[in-house]
């Protein structure tokens, strides 16, 4: 089977290179509208589902860093060490005869390297949630960047004993870490711990981002909205510079126009791929909207459980709080009575009986060994507060992701893939328009 020509395989590849940037273009831009999509919410707030959160990383058990030694979640290390060499080499030139020349080569060969990672809280003004980082995209910060010689401690203090071939010992060695207390940003699924009744953020296969980064949100917009142009124009690069090389390098039977028709096809090419682009935009930009309606869905379910949990949970505990109250008071009664019997009295004379309360403070106190209303009341307490803060964040959460849905239906381009798509706007909660009422509590006397 005779090769493919040049002028066959040239076109093909351009045209598979472009296709491969043109997916890495919107694989970047679909994460930047997931992030401009995601109100962020606090620790307190944190329900099932994709989430974004900002704090500080914190552990009581921090790792030590390798190179910089600095308490951390995450690090990660690596030593390089320089080479050098010259390297000469025969040719035949143009007119056939042998020639020889020199050549300088140098580079940079990995020696060593490693790092460990730990699950942390990410706290925040509200709280604090655990992250667990395995299988997450992790963005660190760098800490350490030296580069040395032998006669410096930190050479085979920090690195190996042997030596790569040709080398000009002189290595560098450079680390990146998560350090304690350090501001991240995190995108990812929430879930139940199995330990305790609270919700962490781990990996999640149904997921589309889990990211831990100690850039700001803005930083790492922007370096996905980078990626989406700096591809999408690579891609198109590859395309039409594919046609180019086909045209005036590649050989074949095939001859070029001459000038001026010679741009015109080149020009339909680029317009090509740009439509081709545009519509792998609006499926992309039509895919983000209806993820963002089911995520304002998700949103108003958990708007729906907070408020079945307070249904459910406050009667119980004023029930708990009024039972302990009235057990109490029957103690007291009791410790009052014994306070009245300052002496004894003697058989026969009127006067309170010794033994007249004993009988039944002796029932309470193997009923009741501890009895504490002062700390249930203040559980009562805190759990009203609580169960309110947690029905005002998923209220703001619904109402955030409501209010990112709205605003991408009245905005250009995402308008009109609304309207082909016919999607419809969300109200929003208001004060007037809740549903349920608060559970009146009220313990009777």
């Amino acid at each position: 089977m005779p090769p493919m020509p040049p002028a066959t395989w040239v076109p093909l590849l351009g045209a598979l290179l472009a296709l491969l940037c043109l997916w890495g273009a919107l694989a970047a831009a679909r994460r930047q509208r997931l992030i401009d999509n995601l109100p962020t919410c606090k620790t307190t707030g944190v329900f099932i589902g994709l989430v974004e959160l900002k704090g500080t990383a914190e552990s009581e058990h921090p790792l030590v860093s390798h190179l910089a030694e600095r308490p951390c979640v995450y690090y990660e290390w690596n030593v390089s060490e320089h080479w050098s060499r010259t390297v000469t080499e025969t040719y035949t030139d143009k007119d056939g005869k042998p020639r020889t020349r020199t050549r300088h080569e140098s580079g940079w060969t990995k020696v060593a390297g490693g790092g460990d990672a730990q699950p942390f809280y990410l706290r925040d003004d509200e709280g604090v949630v655990r992250v667990v980082p395995h299988g997450a995209e992790i963005e660190p910060a760098v800490v350490f960047d030296q580069t040395c010689g032998r006669d410096h401690p930190l050479y085979y203090g920090k690195g190996p004993l042997h030596a790569v071939r040709n080398s000009d010992h002189r290595r560098r060695f450079t680390e990146s870490a998560i350090v304690l207390h350090a501001p991240v940003y995190v995108v990812g699924a929430a879930r139940e711990r199995t330990d305790v009744v609270a919700p962490e953020i781990a990996e999640s296969r149904d997921a589309p981002l889990f990211l831990i980064s100690t850039r700001s949100e803005q930083q790492v917009r922007r370096g996905y909205a980078a990626q989406f142009w700096g591809l999408g124009f690579l891609g198109l690069l590859f395309w039409v510079g594919a046609w180019i090389v086909r045209d005036h390098v590649a050989p074949g039977p095939y001859q070029p126009p001459q000038p001026p028709a010679r741009v015109l096809p080149y020009v339909g090419l680029g317009a090509a791929y740009l439509g081709v682009a545009a519509l792998l935009w609006f499926w992309m930009a039509y895919n983000s909207l209806v993820d963002l309606r089911q995520r304002v869905r998700q949103a108003w379910a958990n708007v729906d459980v907070q408020l079945k949990r307070r249904a459910d949970l406050i009667p119980n505990l004023v029930r708990v709080v009024a039972g302990l109250r009235d057990h109490e008071r029957e103690v007291q009664t009791a410790v009052a009575a014994l306070r009245t019997q300052l002496a004894a009295t003697p058989p026969g004379r009127p006067g309170p009986d010794p033994a007249g309360c004993a009988l039944a403070l002796r029932a309470v106190i193997e009923r009741y060994p501890v009895l504490r209303s002062d700390a249930a009341f203040m559980r009562l307490h805190q759990e009203l507060v609580t169960t309110e803060q947690r029905i005002a964040l998923a209220r703001d959460y619904f109402n955030a992701s409501a209010t990112f849905y709205n605003t991408r239906l009245e905005t250009w381009p995402d308008a009109l893939v609304a309207r082909l798509g016919r999607l419809r706007p969300q109200a929003l909660i208001s004060a007037t328009a809740f549903e349920r009422a608060a559970v009146k509590v009220q313990l009777a006397t």
